[in-house]
């Protein structure tokens, strides 16, 4: 290929195979017959073992509070037991789901004051020696992405890594599956000037697969074999990411002083979009994720998440036992591992390394997709991906907490579906029953005091983050980073409104993305853009006008059975009559950096930009 043999180092191959999956029923099996070996448990497992009991009581509780409320609700004749009964069901495992992010979220807030002594120290850390041995290969896979926003941030990170101390311990390889040949000749050429303006102290690499299977899991694969044997670890990096020097240095001495670590995955900060859609997203991550973000972290503590980017592996032992088989079947939840990242990581713990997630290490940047659409288009592949995770479940010597990690993964999607249900089987329930609540004039005020008392208590576990997010922030003194108290509290306002209004568009999306990742309805694989986006008219009425009109159709035909009952669909139901203006309007530029300039949904990203995204955008 032409060019191909300047541009890579001298191949040193390794092996990366993988196993064959045991398969579900089978591993079922073995799981309930076949003794646990025995371990030494470590003081963080030790502990990490209580927080998950404590979490695990109190989401059953929860769950046990909310079905008591329900059923005392019920009327005691009988009629439409089956209804009655789904509804049950479903309100318990919603509601346990809704109870183990809240409580995830409080764990978060009381972590901003409280120190973990179990989570691995950044200030220890930084005093651990590195030697030449602990080389690290930074690596970025890309499949036709826009050339100039990918190699501006790649450029960013290169020159704050050749600034950092530990320079000369890192190389970087860009990994292309681009199919595309315009786009290989602007790879190419986009290497060869980062080569030209960084220097000889820049060992800059390019790899174009001539097979390209697998997708990433396959292209991060192909490198381990060529090149893995020649680093102790590697940095993965998505196409939009950009780090810092100091960060990367700081994850290979996270890795050197702990090593029985196998994953150490950072919490990326977004920035960069500035729509009106992705800056909520931003705002939203920057304050109510990081508690979700601490509150994860101290649940898993060593058996944490991988997200598949802005994180370090060791290499040794990916290669060894990370490769990952088909999996087996027909369908759409058969073949290659779309969301290989969480498997991955259940991978290596299993093989006995350590995963921690590290929420505090600054110098780690992603982007959000620019407007609801890309976001959508996005969460399809991870649907489906999640739901194909969740047939290995069972495979044998998988840890309780990433068996936990793949049915959160499929119940983030499958939780759609089933909100759905539940709505439609209450409205049922309302309809037919003569004296429901459905036919009150404002259902509100014909609800019993304990049916109050259950939507009470969900909407407030639902909303209550946000809140401790605002406090949080102020009881540390980081408002002046979002503009202050007044700007930072009207800011989470707008965040939870429109996030409510756009909730019952995911709700939808993710159920047609359920049913057709069960039916086996092919998937498009297509990287999001990474620069602004705006939605056309004409392509937000194409993709959201049959959902738009079945929702019509459904309002209507509810108003003529019983006009009150209407009321009870408008939360969910004018959100979808208004999708396409809504996702339009959201994905204008000019709309987010209005509300910039007023100080409406700053970050501290925003606030004072890091230099290596100064850098970036310039």
């Amino acid at each position: 290929m032409k060019n191909q043999a300047t541009l890579t180092p001298p191949i040193n191959r390794g092996s990366m195979a993988p196993r064959p999956w045991t398969g579900f029923w089978k591993g079922l099996r073995l799981m309930l017959t076949r003794r646990a070996t025995p371990t030494i448990p470590s003081s963080w497992m030790l502990a990490a073992s209580r927080r998950r009991m404590f979490l695990l009581a109190l989401v059953i509780g929860s769950a046990a509070i909310a079905g008591r409320m329900l059923v005392s609700t019920q009327p005691e004749s009988g009629d439409h037991l089956v209804l009655h009964t789904i509804q049950l069901a479903m309100i318990v495992l919603l509601f346990g789901w809704v109870a183990a992010g809240f409580v995830t979220a409080l764990m978060g807030f009381w972590m901003q004051w409280r120190p973990d002594p179990h989570a691995l120290s950044l200030s220890a850390a930084r005093r651990q020696k590195l030697g030449q041995d602990a080389r690290t290969a930074i690596i970025m896979p890309i499949c036709n992405e826009p050339v100039g926003p990918v190699f501006a941030g790649l450029r960013a990170t290169c020159e704050s890594v050749l600034a950092s101390e530990a320079a000369g311990l890192f190389d970087l390889f860009v990994l292309s599956d681009s199919d595309n040949t315009s786009k290989q000749e602007q790879e190419r050429a986009a290497v060869q000037a980062l080569r030209l303006q960084l220097g000889d102290r820049a060992r800059i690499y390019y790899r174009l697969r001539k097979r390209r299977v697998h997708r990433k899991a396959g292209n991060v694969a192909d490198f381990c074999r060529r090149w893995g044997r020649n680093y102790r670890y590697m940095v993965v990096l998505d196409a939009d990411s950009v780090m810092t020097g100091d960060s990367m240095t700081t994850m290979v001495r996270l890795m050197e002083a702990h090593p029985k670590a196998g994953i150490i995955q950072t919490a990326p900060r977004a920035c960069g979009v500035e729509t009106l859609h992705a800056r909520i997203q931003q705002f939203a991550g920057r304050v109510t994720g990081r508690l979700f973000t601490a509150g994860m972290q101290y649940w898993q503590l060593g058996e944490s998440h991988y997200w598949g980017h802005n994180a370090i592996i060791r290499i040794e032992p990916f290669m060894q036992y990370c490769a990952l088989a088909r999996l087996p079947g027909t369908g759409g939840l058969s073949g290659e591992i779309l969301s290989h990242d969480f498997v991955e990581a259940a991978l290596m713990r299993r093989a006995g390394y350590e995963t921690w997630l590290v929420p505090d290490l600054a110098g780690s940047y992603e982007q959000q997709p620019s407007n609801l659409m890309e976001e959508l288009q996005r969460d399809r592949r991870w649907c489906q991906g999640n739901l194909m995770n969740f047939r290995l479940i069972t495979e044998p010597g998988i840890q309780p907490v990433h068996r936990a990690m793949l049915f959160t993964g499929a119940m983030a999607y499958v939780s759609a579906p089933l909100w759905l249900a539940f709505l439609l089987v209450s409205l049922s329930l309302g309809l037919l029953e003569p004296h429901g609540a459905g036919s009150e004039l404002f259902p509100w005020l014909g609800m019993s005091d304990k049916l109050k008392g259950l939507w009470t208590f969900t909407l407030t576990l639902l909303f209550l983050p946000r809140v401790l997010a605002v406090v949080a922030i102020i009881g540390r003194g980081e408002q002046a980073a979002y503009g202050g108290s007044g700007a930072l509290v009207k800011s989470a306002v707008m965040e939870a409104c429109l996030s409510a209004l756009q909730a019952p568009i995911r709700m939808v999306a993710h159920t047609l993305f359920v049913v057709t990742a069960l039916t086996g309805i092919g998937l498009e694989w297509k990287s999001p853009s990474r620069e602004a986006t705006s939605v056309l008219w004409r392509d937000a009425l194409q993709r959201f006008m049959p959902v738009m009109a079945v929702v019509s159709f459904v309002m209507l035909a509810v108003f003529h059975v019983q006009h009150a009952a209407l009321l009870w669909l408008l939360p969910v139901g004018l959100p979808l009559l208004l999708a396409a203006p809504l996702i339009v309007l959201t994905s204008e530029s000019r709309w987010g950096l209005m509300l910039k300039y007023r100080l409406w949904l700053l970050t501290p990203e925003e606030h004072v930009p890091p230099a290596v995204l100064v850098r970036a955008w310039a």
